[in-house]
Formats: structure tokens, C-alpha cells, sequence
């Protein structure tokens, strides 16, 4: 009868925990679940692995926290007084104690770690939504900004949880914190030239200065964009070498192909020429190059007639301007040019070139 009043006992304490710790589950996974959804929105969903994984951790963390907070207070209640041991007991009271608050900062951390990943990709959903032309460097841009942010943060949350946890188990953490500020002022010290690299390579990924096949000329080396890393930025000029200038030694950039491009052609002309008329025949070339489908989709807008420029001994400097996509600037300019030349043939303006007389 005593055996039975004792698991009788025992029961009436254990089953109403368990189902109230199973409600607090189910609630603490639903809060959990909605408050995931806002922060990612419709990109992800429920049953995806990225939110399913932590939503259980969460509900499982929840389960344990409310057993382990009610279960003995019901047992009080039931009238169930198990006997333990002075170990034992000392091991309750710090499982009550100190072991409840190293599983409240794990589980915080991981949140946080989960929150970071999830913003994470949501800022790389919004950086190359409605991507078209270079869609794949902006995902690359979007990647790149999102691994550097990913790290940092999760290295300070395992940092900081790591000091915390050490400190609730009894570590002294004060010779620890002490030696990683030395260990740090040291390191900057040392890689102060990295971290600028560093630095400054995240400033021009994330404003977007120059992109992967970008002709661009830095410090006054110009050259296609082959690579365009956290530290470095990789160019290939015409001739095939190629130039590696850390991100922090950048001191000017001009990008030649931003969005789109624009080429100009000076023509020299001889001074009994009329401007006006030759404006007419280079719009006549301009309007008989946008008509050709090879060259229509390159030009962006009728050329430019800037006018005369420049006077020389022998001839007037008169200048052109012409607005392509980006980096095909070079292929329109050379067809116009040769293009240009044959309409001054057919009527009759020659290239000027001086006479020199005995």
C-alpha cells in the first residue's frame, strides 16, 4: 500500500509537469514560428530546414525548463519527498541555479546565431531581387557581404557567451579578458594594414564602387576587373598582365564602365570646312548605325555633337560624343569611326595636313 501511495504520489506530480510543460513547448515553438516568419517574410517556408531545426530546439528548450522549474515544487504539493544524497542534492540546487542560467545564455547565443543567419539571407534576397544585367556579380557582391557580416557577429556571440558560461561554472574570467584585450591590442598592432584591406573592401563591395568585368583604373593602372575579393581587387590590362593592389592602398578609382559607357571621337578638319555640315553627314552615320540590328541594341542615345573643340596650325579640332552599354564603347566607336571616314569621302572632306613650303 505504501509503494502505491509513493508512485501515486509520484505521478500526480509527474503527468500535470509534463503537460504543462508541453503546452509551454507548443506556445514558445508558435511565438518562435511567427516571429521567425516576420523576419524572413514569404522567401522561406515553414517546413523549410532553416526554421524547422531551431523552431524544435526552442520547443525542447522550453519543455526542459518548465520540467525542471515545476517538477519538484509538484512533488511538494503531492506530498512525494524522494531521499538523496548530499551530492545529489548539491547537484539539484546548482542544475536550479547556475545550470539553468549556462542553458538560458547557450540558448540565447543559438538564437541570436539563427536570428543573424536569417537576416542575413534576407539582405542577400533584397540586394539581387530583380537582378538582370551582372545578376551574377551582385549575388556574389550579396554573398560576399553577407559570409563577412555572418562571421563577425557570430564570432562575438560565441565570445561573449563563452566568458559568460566560464564565469557561471566558477572560471575567473577577469586574466582572460585581460590577456584577449592584450592578445588584441598586439594583433591590431600587427594587421593594421589587413584591416584596412579589410575594411576597405567591404566599403566598395558594399557601395557598390566597381564589379567583377568592370574596366576600371585604379591608381592609375587601368585593366579589366577579374576578381574583387574582401582584401585584394585583381586587374588584367590590355597587354595580359595582371595587377594586384590591396584594398587599402586604393587611393583614386575611375570606373569606365558603370552602367553604361561613352566614347569620343575627335576628328580633325580643315579650316575652309563647314562644322555644320559635317554635324549633319556624322548624324546620317549615327542614324544609319541605329537602324543596323548589330549595333542598335549597343547604342543608347543619338550621338552628341560637342562641336569644335580645338585649333590647331593647320586644322579645327571638332568632337563627338557617343553614349553605348556599358564596355561595348570600343566596338561602336571603331564602326563609326571607319563609318564616319568613308561619308567624309563621298563628300569630299579630305584629312587636313600641313604644307610646308620652301
Amino acid at each position: 500500500m505504501a509503494d502505491a501511495n509513493y508512485w501515486g504520489a509520484f505521478l500526480s506530480a509527474l503527468l500535470p509537469t509534463l503537460l504543462i510543460a508541453w503546452l509551454a513547448a507548443w506556445l514558445a515553438r508558435r511565438l518562435a514560428r511567427n516571429a521567425t516568419l516576420a523576419v524572413v517574410g514569404d522567401r522561406l517556408r515553414a517546413d523549410s530546414p532553416v526554421i524547422r531545426g531551431p523552431l524544435r530546439l526552442v520547443a525542447a528548450a522550453a519543455f526542459v525548463l518548465v520540467v525542471a522549474l515545476l517538477l519538484f515544487p509538484a512533488m511538494e504539493l503531492a506530498g512525494f519527498r524522494p531521499t538523496v544524497g548530499r551530492k545529489a542534492r548539491e547537484m539539484a540546487v546548482w542544475l536550479f541555479g547556475g545550470g539553468l542560467r549556462v542553458g538560458m545564455i547557450a540558448l540565447i547565443a543559438y538564437s541570436l546565431r539563427r536570428a543573424t543567419l536569417l537576416y542575413v539571407q534576407r539582405f542577400e534576397d533584397e540586394l539581387t531581387a530583380g537582378a538582370t544585367i551582372g545578376e551574377l556579380e551582385r549575388n556574389r557582391r550579396a554573398r560576399t557581404l553577407g559570409s563577412m557580416v555572418n562571421k563577425a557577429i557570430t564570432g562575438l556571440i560565441v565570445g561573449v557567451a563563452g566568458v559568460l558560461i566560464l564565469d557561471e561554472v566558477g572560471v575567473d574570467v577577469a586574466p582572460i579578458l585581460t590577456g584577449a584585450g592584450i592578445a588584441g591590442i598586439a594583433i591590431g598592432f600587427g594587421a593594421q594594414t589587413l584591416v584596412r584591406d579589410v575594411l576597405s573592401g567591404f566599403f566598395l563591395i558594399l557601395e557598390d564602387q566597381v564589379r567583377v568585368g568592370d574596366v576600371a583604373e585604379i591608381n592609375g593602372t587601368t585593366g579589366l576587373v577579374e576578381q574583387l575579393n574582401v582584401r585584394t581587387i585583381v586587374l588584367r590590362d590590355d597587354r595580359g598582365t595582371v595587377h594586384v593592389v590591396p584594398n587599402g592602398a586604393i587611393v583614386t578609382l575611375a570606373n569606365h564602365s558603370k552602367d553604361f559607357s561613352r566614347y569620343v571621337i575627335d576628328v580633325d578638319l580643315p579650316y575652309a570646312e563647314d562644322p555644320d555640315r559635317v554635324a549633319e553627314i556624322a548624324r546620317d552615320v549615327d542614324r544609319e548605325m541605329r537602324s543596323d540590328p548589330k549595333f542598335k541594341i549597343l547604342i543608347l542615345e543619338p550621338i552628341e555633337i560637342v562641336g569644335v573643340v580645338a585649333y590647331s596650325q593647320w586644322s579645327m579640332q571638332w568632337r563627338i560624343r557617343m553614349k553605348t552599354v556599358a564596355q561595348r564603347q570600343w566596338v561602336v566607336g571603331r564602326e563609326f569611326r571607319k563609318r564616319l571616314r568613308k561619308a567624309l569621302n563621298l563628300h569630299g572632306i579630305e584629312v587636313p595636313y600641313p604644307v610646308f613650303r620652301p
